[in-house]
């Protein structure tokens, strides 16, 4: 594979990227220790720090609140079929 043109798991950018932020080691030492280079591995630590508050945010009740709405529209429209299919056995 080519130096230049890794694709490195998440995973591994996540620990790299963790390494970093421990600010026990240099970007230079962590850089040769990993065999990345040091500005990619500021680059995965800066994007970890910007994504940190995302990971605490409350998504669960944004979804929670649009899982509501679905069910409330198919409860609607199941109500609207009934009523269609007891006028159409009536007409029958």
């Amino acid at each position: 594979m080519n130096k230049n043109n890794r694709n490195h798991v998440s995973a591994f950018k996540a620990r790299v990227a963790l390494e970093a932020i421990k600010e026990e080691k240099t970007l230079a030492q962590l850089g040769s220790e990993y065999g990345v280079h040091p500005n990619q591995i500021g680059q995965w630590r800066n994007h970890l720090l910007e994504e940190l508050p995302s990971l605490f945010s409350d998504k669960r009740k944004k979804s929670d609140k649009e899982g509501e709405e679905l069910k409330d529209e198919l409860y609607k429209q199941i109500g609207q079929l009934k009523v269609e299919n007891e006028w159409l056995k009536k007409k029958s």
